[in-house]
């Protein structure tokens, strides 16, 4: 098992069980207490987790990541700056993934009606483009998440890979020096093969997501190409992004 994938079942047995110890992650996982110390420190170095004697906890929960309709209705400003010049990033001819988040929905309803191809695991974009009749649109199948209105789960992530897209447009819950993190796993697992099947990556987040903490981690800044934001992050973070030839667009 690679270490990425030991790290996540880690967090998953901290979700379940809100401790663990060293002697349980070498027994987990068969690795040794070095290894197990090492992917301790890289987990407490991504802010997922507090390491303490013998082992880890937890950090103290942050609020609840709240359901997608009320997710709709915040923030809207911000949220449909960033969203209309995004929408401008899409031409005619192109192939886009679109995910789950509340921003890439308002992206997709800024859309053009012009003649491209969109693929999506989001029931509320779907539904968004429906009505835009140039525009071809593939909805993923898989598990439904009610709550948070997206499809995920080994056959979304297989559908996937019948696809290769020129751009991919993402949200976050967190963008740190460590990466792109979301809150939930699945979700997680659904936006690294979207990653995976695209030319280009681009992520939609307002000022706030930065230096943000969320548990699940979608992949490393090096992964992506483009972020549109509505504000300047600090001027460390600006560093590392230019440090990933990661592209900041500030909107105005």
């Amino acid at each position: 098992m690679y270490q990425e994938e030991r790290m996540q079942h880690i967090l998953e047995y901290l979700n379940r069980n809100k401790r663990i110890s060293v002697e349980e992650i070498c027994n987990l996982f068969n690795v040794s207490r070095d290894t197990a110390r090492r992917d301790l420190v890289n987990l407490e170095k991504q802010g997922s987790i507090l390491r303490t004697h013998g082992g880890a906890i937890l950090p103290p929960e942050h609020e609840k990541v709240k359901p997608y309709t009320e997710r709709l209705l915040s923030d809207i400003e911000e949220k449909h700056k960033i969203a209309k010049l995004a929408s401008t990033l899409i031409k005619e001819g192109d192939t886009v993934i679109l995910d789950t988040s509340t921003t890439v929905q308002a992206c997709a309803e800024f859309m053009n009606n012009i003649d491209c191809n969109v693929i999506t695991n989001s029931i509320n974009v779907a539904d968004v483009l429906s009505r835009k009749n140039k525009i071809k649109t593939i909805l993923l199948g898989g598990k439904l998440n009610p709550e948070h209105r997206f499809l995920f789960g080994h056959n979304t992530i297989n559908m996937l890979s019948n696809y290769f897209a020129d751009k991919a447009f993402l949200g976050a819950l967190s963008i740190t020096k460590n990466g792109i993190f979301v809150a939930d796993d699945e979700d997680a697992a659904v936006m690294q093969k979207v990653i995976e099947q695209s030319k280009e990556s681009i992520v939609l987040a307002d000022h706030k997501k930065f230096n943000n903490t969320a548990a699940f981690k979608v992949c490393d800044l090096s992964k992506i190409d483009i972020i549109v934001t509505d504000e300047n992050p600090s001027d460390e973070m600006i560093e590392v992004l230019e440090k990933n030839n990661v592209n900041l667009i500030v909107v105005e």
